[in-house]
């Protein structure tokens, strides 16, 4: 089993921000594995896949910074230990278009990873890099609307992490997927 969670807030209003990188993964690979994301439960939108193994697919609609929240309840449902969870999220401290998986690791500056580690341990976790040079603060940035530039490479990195994350949803090879995808 594995579940892939991606991390952003709900609404419309934040649909088109870098803090919602997680929630746009989630719908690219939702795509490539034919699932609708759209059951309500354990505070978050789901759908489920069964192509080499069940996979759950989860969208928290906790907010970010309560994303461990939803997360310790996918947990108990699905009897999912941590290294069956992959948690998916904007990272501000790398590039624009880079990913990086991780077993483990900090929260850094990302909220709602520190909940996550907080409430559910620390978790295998995909970073989609959306690094940018600017003065703004932080909180500013991630939630402001990304620019059509911008949109593109983030587009780009997501459609990327979809087809990485869909390939280990089959093949359970972490190591291979860092390997491969990583930089």
């Amino acid at each position: 089993m594995l579940l892939i969670v991606g991390l952003g807030n709900p609404g419309a209003e934040y649909a088109r921000t870098f803090h919602n990188a997680g929630f746009l993964a989630i719908d690219e690979i939702a795509a490539l594995l034919g699932v609708n994301v759209k059951d309500k439960e354990c505070l978050a939108l789901t759908g489920k896949s069964y192509a080499g193994g069940k996979t759950v697919l989860a969208k928290p609609q906790t907010y970010m910074n309560l994303s461990g929240d939803s997360l310790r309840e996918l947990m108990g449902k699905y009897g999912a230990k941590p290294s069956e969870v992959l948690v998916i999220y904007d990272d501000a401290d790398i590039p624009l278009g880079t990913l990086r998986f991780r077993l483990d690791g900090s929260a850094g500056t990302h909220n709602g990873m520190r909940d996550i580690i907080l409430k559910a341990g620390n978790i295998p976790r995909l970073r989609v890099g959306i690094k940018k040079d600017t003065e703004a603060p932080l909180r500013d940035f991630v939630l402001s609307r990304i620019s059509d530039g911008d949109y593109k490479t983030l587009s780009e990195s997501v459609k990327r992490a979809a087809k990485a994350v869909a390939e280990y949803s089959v093949h359970g090879d972490f190591e291979k997927t860092m390997r491969e995808y990583n930089g």
